[in-house]
C-alpha cells in the first residue's frame, strides 16, 4: 500500500525543513526499567513504537514527557509532568543512577541535557525547555461506564447543566474518521458531577451518550475534542484500542494532517499492523527483546513487527528478507534446491528497509537471536556483516527479468496461462521503465494476472532453470547449516554475493549462554 495523500504532504513538509521550530531529536534511557543506554530517535513527525508487552514502549512516552516543562493545560499531563510523576520510588522499585538524556531543537538552538536521579532525588527539572506536551493515556479511552466516578451519573437522576458542542469542522472531522455522517456531537456535564464530561452524539436521527455508544466512538470523540496547542509533543499509548482497521487508518491520516498544519510531533505506541502500514518506514521503530537486552530497529515492515510478537506457528529457523519479492525468490530456490523438509522448517519474513536487514545481520553476527536466524539482503544493497547477499549485484526483479530474457522466458507463459507473444511484448515495455521494482506490476497489469502470481511464476522458472548451482548453494547452505547448529557467518565477516560462506561450528543458539556480548550500535 502506498502512502496516503496526507502522509505524502506531511513528508514533503518535514523533508523540506519548513516547520517544527520545537523538535525532539532523540532520547537515551539509562538504568530505568531495564534500559541500559539505548537511544530512541525521532526521524519523522509521527513515530510509531511497536513491541511486545514489557518491551518499554510506555517508558519512551513517559521519558519524552519528562524532558519538557510543559506549557499545555495541566490536565494533559500526569501530575506536574516531572520524571517523579512517571517513575516513582516504591518499596519494590529502587531508582539510582538513572539518566534520561535528550537532544531537542528549540528555535534556533539545539539543547542537549539530562534529567537524572543520581541518588534519592531527580535533578534537571528546572533546566527543562518549555513546550506544550499532551499525554493521552489508557484512562482517557476507557468506555464511559467503566471510568471511576461515572457510575454515579448513570445510576442517579440528573440533568444536563452545560455542554460544549462540536463546531462544523470538528464534527466533519469526527464523521470522516468514523466513516459515517453524524448530525451532532458534544461534551456534556450533568448536575451531579460537573467535572466529569460525557460524550453525546447524534446519528441517524437518534441521540445517545457515551454510556450507550461504542467504545471506538468515544475514543475518537475524546481524541479530537480538545485543540492541541501548535508545536506540541503529543504522546498516545495504544492508539488502536477499540478501533477497527479502517478507523485506525483514517485516524493516522487525521493525525498526519494536524501534525502538518500545527507542527506537532507525535509518538504513539501500537500493536497494530494497520497503523504501521499507514505510516512510512522512517516512522516505524521496533523494540526487540534479545538475549543481550533491548534493541531498537527502525524501518521495519508490518509483517516483521507482528512476527516478533507472535510465536504461532513455531519454526526451527527464521529467514529474513527485504520484501515479498525477495521472500518468493528465496522460497522458490529452497523448493527446487534444498531438502524437501527444509522449507517447512523455516519461516520467511520481510523486514522492510535495507537498513533493517543490515542491523539484523549485525545481531546475527553477535548471536543475539534465540533460534537459528539467516538474513538475506538484495544484491543492490552491497555487502553487510552477518548477511547473505542474494545473487546478482542488483534488485531481484532486474536479476530475474534479465536472466529469464536470456533464456527466452522458458516456461513462464505456460505457468501463467498466457500467450508467449503477449508476455514478451509486456516484458519489452516493462524493461524500458527505469525503476525495476515496477516491472512486475506493469507486466501483471498488461497480462491481467495478479502481481504475486506473476512474480511467483517467474521465480519458480528462474530457480528451476536459470540460477547456477553455486548461487543456489549460497542461499541453501546457510539455512541448512543453521538448522543443524552451524553458524555460517563468523563474527564480523561478510558473505560475498553468490558464494557459499565459510561455516564454523558453534553453539550459537543456546539460551543459557553466559557469554558477555558487545553492545549493539545504535
Amino acid at each position: 500500500m502506498g502512502d496516503s495523500a496526507e502522509i505524502r504532504r506531511l513528508s514533503n513538509k518535514w523533508n523540506g525543513n519548513t516547520g517544527w521550530k520545537k523538535k525532539l531529536e532523540w532520547i537515551s534511557i539509562h538504568n530505568l526499567r531495564g534500559w541500559t543506554g539505548q537511544t530512541f530517535k525521532l526521524d519523522y513527525p509521527i513515530m510509531a513504537v511497536v513491541g511486545e508487552n514489557g518491551a518499554g514502549k510506555s517508558t519512551i512516552l513517559q521519558c519524552a514527557a519528562a524532558v519538557y516543562n510543559s506549557t499545555a493545560p495541566k490536565f494533559f499531563l500526569k501530575g506536574r509532568g516531572y520524571a517523579s510523576d512517571y517513575f516513582p520510588k516504591t518499596a519494590w522499585d529502587h531508582l539510582s543512577d538513572v539518566q534520561i538524556k535528550y537532544s531537542a531543537i528549540h528555535g534556533d538552538k539545539r539543547v542537549t541535557d539530562t534529567i537524572r536521579r543520581p541518588t534519592t532525588r531527580w535533578r534537571g527539572n528546572r533546566e527543562r525547555v518549555e513546550r506544550p506536551v499532551v499525554y493521552i493515556d489508557l484512562s482517557r479511552i476507557l468506555p464511559v461506564s467503566a471510568r471511576v466516578g461515572y457510575s454515579k451519573i448513570a445510576k442517579t437522576q440528573h440533568t444536563e447543566i452545560k455542554a460544549v458542542a462540536f463546531e462544523q469542522s470538528r464534527l466533519a472531522r469526527f464523521s470522516q474518521i468514523m466513516g459515517r455522517s453524524y448530525e451532532s456531537a458534544k461534551m456534556a456535564s450533568a448536575d451531579i458531577d460537573p467535572e466529569r464530561p460525557v460524550p453525546v452524539m447524534g446519528y441517524g436521527g437518534a441521540r445517545y451518550s457515551g454510556f450507550h455508544g461504542g467504545a471506538g466512538e468515544t475514543t475518537i470523540l475524546e481524541l479530537i475534542q480538545t485543540d492541541v496547542p501548535p508545536g506540541s509533543l503529543v504522546l498516545i499509548d495504544e492508539l488502536e484500542t477499540s478501533l477497527h482497521p479502517r478507523v485506525q487508518r483514517r485516524v493516522i491520516r487525521d493525525l498526519a494532517e494536524k501534525a502538518r498544519e500545527n507542527d506537532l510531533q507525535i509518538i504513539l505506541t501500537t500493536h497494530s499492523p494497520f497503523i504501521l502500514t499507514e505510516l512510512p518506514e522512517t516512522a516505524r521503530a521496533q523494540i526487540m527483546l534479545t538475549k543481550a537486552g533491548r534493541q531498537i530497529v527502525y524501518g521495519v515492515s508490518p509483517e516483521f513487527a507482528m512476527s516478533k510478537m507472535d510465536d504461532v506457528p513455531q519454526y526451527e529457523c527464521e529467514i529474513y528478507v527485504e520484501d515479498r519479492r525477495a521472500q518468493a525468490l528465496v522460497i522458490e530456490v529452497l523448493f527446487h534446491h534444498a531438502k524437501s523438509e527444509t522449507v517447512s522448517k523455516c519461516r520467511t519474513l520481510p523486514y522492510g528497509a535495507g537498513s533493517v536487514g543490515k542491523a539484523l545481520g549485525i545481531m546475527v553476527s553477535q548471536d543475539r537471536f534465540p533460534r537459528p536466524t539467516v538474513v538475506f539482503i538484495d544484491g543492490d544493497q552491497g555487502e553487510a556483516i552477518g548477511c547473505i547477499t542474494l545473487p546478482g549485484q542488483d534488485a531481484p526483479e532486474r536479476v530475474v527479468f534479465e536472466q529469464l530474457k536470456d533464456n527466452n522466458w522458458r516456461n513462464v507463459a505456460m505457468r501463467t496461462g498466457r500467450n508467449y507473444t503477449d508476455l514478451e511484448d509486456a516484458r519489452i515495455q516493462a524493461m524500458a521503465i527505469k525503476d525495476a521494482h515496477e516491472w512486475v506490476r506493469f507486466c501483471a497489469s498488461k497480462l491481467i494476472v495478479s502481481s504475486d502470481l506473476f512474480w511467483q511464476a517467474m521465480c519458480a522458472e528462474w530457480a528451476a532453470n536459470c540460477i547456477s548451482a553455486e548461487e543456489a548453494k549460497g542461499i541453501v547452505q546457510p539455512i541448512e547449516d543453521a538448522l543443524i547448529g552451524i553458524r555460517t557467518i563468523p563474527k564480523e565477516e561478510i558473505a560475498a554475493p553468490g558464494v557459499p560462506p565459510k561455516a564454523i561450528e558453534t553453539p550459537s543458539y543456546s539460551d543459557d549462554s553466559s557469554e558477555t556480548l558487545p553492545l549493539f550500535p545504535q
